[in-house]
Formats: structure tokens, C-alpha cells, sequence
């Protein structure tokens, strides 16, 4: 149960709590306006809308227990011991409460401040919209000594709520398909879910929620199974996404607090990387733009910790002066804080606009800071140390960044010599193929098509970001070329890493590498660059991978391409008439084994390739695996190498 001063009377809970905001009619006509997509982020977000319910009640005082069920067709249960959905008459809309949330948009109790003062759902679009989208939706409440129940179909009701039996538990349990008309993805990755309902356990202390998979059978007999319990919440979150990097400070520093009003829980601990890893949270929804949380954050911290270095008198001897982002250069955060009417912004309206929670955050980390720092002089002077060799390398930084700028201003193009553009001079038509050496390189300029296709062939593993310092990154000659060839500005001023993104020079930026373990290293190694460097890119959708074949097979004048070994196991088995004897299988281990002709037709050629977007759905998750990845802690590594061997690719 939250530790957080935000319980209801459970008794204002009835159907009188329930507003009415808006209908359902375009749900199923537009449903990728409510959920983002059709596949599978659109599928997952399902889970979480229900889930986000249930963490509500818990928010509110009245929940403990939360389980997930991903059953062998792909159907969910989430089953809660909440006070249960309402299921008494509703005056205005005269049915049952329980009919009204789950068959009305944006119909629900946490519209009510004196049902919900906190709700996580107030981003999304609320547990009738899954009912929408669902081929079969079962709403089953324990409550009043009472079990009853619902049954839907895209969302339209089969029959009034009926008593199906006696309970003396309290409860909601939703029980879904997703509908197979709707989606273009059918089934649940366990992975995903995994680790979102892990974010909820340390963004929810002492709140324990549980994952069972009915569709992987251990070697026991038992059922795949994950339990997700934390007693001290966001501490325990920055020592998991910190897993993998050297710790400068043993201790993670934490505050809970309220300021104004506003719940305030903050934790962070300094590591010897030279990246900031900072993650907000608002009411659980991540926000990936930050907002006015995070600039509190960040005001507090600055001015806290110049203030500490100042009165200490490390400073004295430099000859510069220090930047907010120097502060901040090795540092992991966590910061989530509880709102009662939020207001989004940004692109993908999780940006939070709401002015009041600044001042709250400063205050909190401010105080949470000084009392450590006086508290503790030497990890104290650990911190400034670490700052001080940030702001002598962001110096050197600057020289470096300005050498990439003036590299794209010099006489003509100023782009790379090993550049191969294309000739259409529309960003939102040409891509750019990243590959992985100069042979390979050779024959997709060969077989590209030289009008909206460009080719910058890579020499080599490029350069670790997650090791190296600023300035060594904007010195490394590939890097340099990335940066030149896509026509983006890094911020020159001396405060800001931003990248400006208005110069880019094409709408997809495609990383085409060989289709064996060191492909996949150097794939690693660019999105590790992408991720730390050019975040906003990822974000904007503009990054993806190019998958070629990995077998060429035939029989007599039949040749077909496979992706997979179960591909290739079936099409040998189709081709032998059930026999394997007489067909000749290729095996690609690298680009520059296919001509020109078959790498455009495979893996270039729009009609026909395949591309996966890189898409970030979980930051804090992304962060971690990046830094266990390519970091300098190897016993991580090896357990995450381990445990997601059997996946042979990551999904970012």
C-alpha cells in the first residue's frame, strides 16, 4: 500500500461518483486516435489502461494485490482486491455504474476528487475503450458480499449485470480478447509487460502485482511466473536501471515528501559514466519530454550543489564556469510525482505543463541535497570532483562540436567523401543506410536506387559512447561522418548538448549490417549512439534496422530467401517434397556475400523489405540495457546475455 497521504472515504465510492464525459461511438472506427497504434503497442497499451485502474485503487488506499494473466489465447485477466467497480444504479445515464464505465468514454471515478485524489489513468482513455476493442470482454466485481457480472462483445453489452454468485472478498476482474478485426498484432510479448508492471512496482511501493504466462510451461509444470514486490520504491528502481554501471557514491539518496499539496518522491545516485540518466514520472505515466517537474528538479539541484561547492572552495582554481550540465553528467535519477489535475504538452502529450509542481520539486531536492552533502563531505567532494572533470571535458567538448559544425559549412557540401547521396533533395523521400564496411557498402551503392537512396558506408566497430568522454565522441572520424551526413547541429553553446534537428537530411536513417553476432555488436554500438546522442531522432521515429536474408534457397530453377531457421526448416521440407536431399541452401554471413541485385531486392527494394522501427517504449528499461550492454560491469552482462540468449536480437 502507497505510503502517500491520498486515501478516500470508501464509502463516497458508488454510482453517484461516476461521470459521464464523452461517448464511444469512434472507437472502433478510429481506434489507433485512443491507443496510438493497431500492432503491438496499440495491443499492449490495452493491458496497461486496465492495469492503470487498478493501481488508481491502490493509489487510493483500497488495493493490495494486483494479478496479471496472459492466457494461451492471448486473452488477459487482470484481477484486483480493490472495493470493485460500482455496480448500482446510475441516475443520469439510469443503468448499472459498472455498464456505464465500461461502455462509455472517459466515464469513470476519478473524475470525482472525492473518489480518486490521484488517478495514473488520467492520460489514457480509460477501460471502456478496451471494451470497444475487445471481441469479448467479461467484467466480473466482488462487492457487497455479492459476485457479479457482465458480459460484452466490441462492447456492446449481451445482458443486463446478473449475481452470479456470493463473495465475501471486494474486487474487480477483467477478463479480455483483444478483437482480431482491429489489431494487425495478435500476441502478447511477455518481456513488454514484464517491464512496465515492474516500473509500477517501485513507482507504487509495497503494492505487490504478479505476471502469470498460461502459454509457457516451465520444466516443473508450472506456468511462467514473475512477482513484482518493492518495500522502498524508487531507491530500489535507481540500484535496478544503475545495475550495470560503477557506483561514485555507494548510497542512493531519496526523499518522500509533500510539497503544496503535491507528493513528492525523489532518488539518485551519482556512477563514473558520463551520461545523465534521469526519468520522471507523473502520476506513473512517463513522461519522455520532461516538463516542470523536471526543470524543479534540475533548479534545485544545480543551485544546490554550486552553492555547496562555492562555500567549500573546490572552484577557486578553475578558470571556467560551471553549467547545468555539469551537475548532471553521471547521475541517475528517478523523480515521480503525484498530481491531481495534470496538464499535458508536447508531441506526445507527455510533457507536464502544470507550473506549481516546479516550485514543489526544488524545494524537495534542495532539501534532500543539502541535508546530504552536509551529512556527508566525503562522498560531497566525490559529487563536485565529478562535476568539476565534467566541466573541464564539456570544454573540450565544445572545441570538438564546433570542428563537426564547421566541417558542414565548408566550401560545396561539406559531406563526407565516402558519402554516396541521393539526388532528390526532399528529406521526406530519402533515406540514409548506415552500413557496416566498405565492401558492403560497395554493393548497396550498386544496388540502391540512386534517387532517394543514400549510402554511408561505416569503417569498422564505431566507437563505445556508453565509455567514452564527450569530446573523444565528437573526435571519432565516424561519428563525425554520422553527424555530417545527416545535416544535424549540435548545440555549440556551452549549457546545451541539444541537437537541432531541423537540418535533417533524410526521413529515415536505416542501420544495415550483417545478419550474425558481430552485425548485431555494431548495430548495438550505432543505436548506443543514437540513444545517448541523438535521442530525438529515435523519438521522432526516424531510425530503423534493415533486415536481410539469411539463407538463399534452391531447387533446380527455384530460388526463394529466408529470415529464419523455421523458415528455412519448412521451405527445404516444401522444395524436397518432404525431404531434405537436393536442395542446396546458402547461408549468408555477411552483406558483401550478395550482389547488388539481391540485396536490392531483399533487403532494399521498398516494395519488398522489411524494416523494424526502433522505438522506445519504456526509457528507463531502454537506459538500463544499454548501459549493461556496453558498460564496464561484465557480471550484469553476462546474466542479461543469459537469460535473453533464446531472443538472439533486442528490441529497444
Amino acid at each position: 500500500m502507497s505510503d502517500l497521504p491520498i486515501k478516500s472515504n470508501g464509502n463516497d465510492y458508488s454510482a453517484d461518483s461516476i461521470q459521464v464525459l464523452e461517448g464511444l461511438e469512434a472507437v472502433r472506427k478510429r481506434p489507433a486516435m485512443y491507443i496510438g497504434d493497431i500492432s503491438e503497442r496499440g495491443l499492449h497499451h490495452l493491458v496497461y489502461e486496465v492495469v492503470d485502474n487498478s493501481i488508481d485503487e491502490a493509489l487510493a488506499g483500497f488495493c493490495n494485490n494486483i494479478n496479471l494473466f496472459i492466457h494461451p489465447d492471448n486473452s488477459i485477466t487482470v484481477i484486483d482486491d480493490g472495493r470493485g467497480i460500482p455496480v448500482d444504479l446510475h441516475e443520469k445515464e439510469n443503468k448499472s455504474a459498472l455498464e456505464v464505465v465500461m461502455t462509455v468514454l472517459h466515464a469513470g471515478g476519478k473524475f470525482n476528487k472525492e473518489s480518486y485524489k490521484v488517478s495514473g489513468g488520467l492520460h489514457g482513455v480509460g477501460v471502456s475503450c478496451v471494451n470497444a476493442l475487445s471481441s469479448l470482454l467479461t467484467a466480473e466485481i466482488h462487492r457487497d458480499g455479492n459476485i457479479y457480472q457482465q458480459i460484452y462483445k466490441k462492447g456492446i453489452p449481451q445482458g443486463p449485470v446478473s449475481i452470479v454468485g456470493t463473495s465475501e472478498k471486494t474486487g474487480t476482474t477483467i477478463h479480455f480478447l483483444p478483437d482480431d478485426e482491429i489489431f494487425t498484432v495478435f500476441e502478447y510479448k511477455v518481456e513488454i509487460l514484464s517491464e512496465r508492471i515492474r516500473e509500477l512496482a517501485y513507482l507504487n511501493k509495497r503494492i505487490r502485482l504478479t505476471l502469470t504466462d498460461e502459454r509457457v510451461i516451465q520444466e516443473d509444470g508450472s506456468f511462467y511466473f514473475e512477482e513484482f514486490y518493492s518495500t522502498e520504491g524508487l531507491k530500489e528502481f535507481v540500484a535496478y536501471v544503475d545495475e550495470g554501471r560503477e557506483k561514485l557514491i555507494d548510497e542512493v539518496i531519496c526523499i518522500e515528501t509533500e510539497k503544496g499539496d503535491i507528493p513528492v518522491e525523489i532518488a539518485m545516485q551519482y556512477n563514473t559514466t558520463f551520461n545523465e540518466h534521469v526519468h520522471s514520472y507523473v502520476n506513473n505515466i512517463n513522461t519522455i519530454e520532461g516538463g516542470t517537474h523536471l526543470l524543479g528538479f534540475r533548479r534545485g539541484l544545480t543551485r544546490t550543489l554550486k552553492r555547496y561547492a562555492d562555500d567549500s572552495g573546490m572552484l577557486t582554481k578553475l578558470k571556467f564556469d560551471i553549467a547545468g550540465d555539469d551537475f548532471r553528467e553521471g547521475l541517475t535519477a528517478i523523480l515521480s510525482v503525484k498530481v491531481q489535475e495534470p496538464q499535458f504538452e508536447g508531441q506526445t502529450k507527455t510533457k507536464l505543463g502544470n507550473s506549481e509542481v516546479a516550485a514543489a520539486v526544488d524545494q524537495a531536492i534542495s532539501e534532500m541535497l543539502k541535508n546530504y552533502l552536509e551529512e556527508h563531505p566525503k562522498e560531497a567532494r566525490a559529487i563536485v570532483n565529478k562535476v568539476i572533470l565534467a566541466a573541464t571535458a564539456r570544454h573540450a567538448a565544445r572545441k570538438a562540436r564546433e570542428l563537426v559544425q564547421r566541417k558542414n559549412v565548408l566550401s560545396g557540401s561539406g559531406l563526407p567523401g565516402k558519402l554516396a547521396d541521393c539526388s532528390n533533395n526532399d528529406p521526406e523521400t530519402c533515406e540514409l543506410y548506415l552500413v557496416e564496411g566498405d565492401s558492403a557498402g560497395g554493393t548497396a551503392k550498386q544496388g540502391r536506387d540512386r534517387q532517394f537512396q543514400a549510402i554511408l558506408p561505416l569503417r569498422g566497430k564505431i566507437l563505445n559512447v556508453e565509455k567514452a568522454m564527450q569530446h573523444r565522441i565528437y573526435e571519432n572520424e565516424e561519428i563525425k561522418n554520422i553527424f555530417t551526413a545527416l545535416g544535424v547541429s549540435i548545440g555549440t553553446d556551452e549549457d546545451s548538448k541539444e541537437v537541432n534537428l531541423q537540418g535533417l537530411r533524410y526521413n529515415k536513417i536505416i542501420i544495415m549490417t550483417d545478419a550474425d553476432v558481430d552485425g548485431s555488436h555494431i548495430t548495438t554500438l550505432i543505436l548506443t549512439f543514437f540513444f545517448r546522442y541523438l535521442h530525438s531522432l529515435i523519438e521522432q521515429g526516424h531510425v530503423y534496422i534493415a533486415t536481410p536474408p539469411l539463407f538463399l534457397v534452391k531447387k533446380g530453377k527455384v530460388e526463394r530467401y529466408c529470415w529464419t531457421d523455421a523458415e528455412r526448416e519448412a521451405l527445404t521440407l516444401e522444395l524436397g517434397g518432404g525431404k531434405e536431399g537436393g536442395v542446396h541452401i546458402q547461408r549468408y554471413k555477411g552483406l558483401g556475400e550478395m550482389n547488388a541485385e539481391q540485396l536490392w531486392s531483399t533487403t532494399m527494394n521498398p516494395e519488398f523489405r522489411t524494416l523494424r522501427q526502433v522505438t522506445i517504449d519504456n526509457a528507463a528499461s531502454a537506459d538500463r540495457t544499454f548501459s549493461m550492454l556496453m558498460g564496464d560491469e561484465v557480471a550484469p552482462r553476462r546474466e542479461f546475455i543469459e537469460k535473453n540468449a533464446k531472443y538472439a536480437k533486442i528490441d529497444v
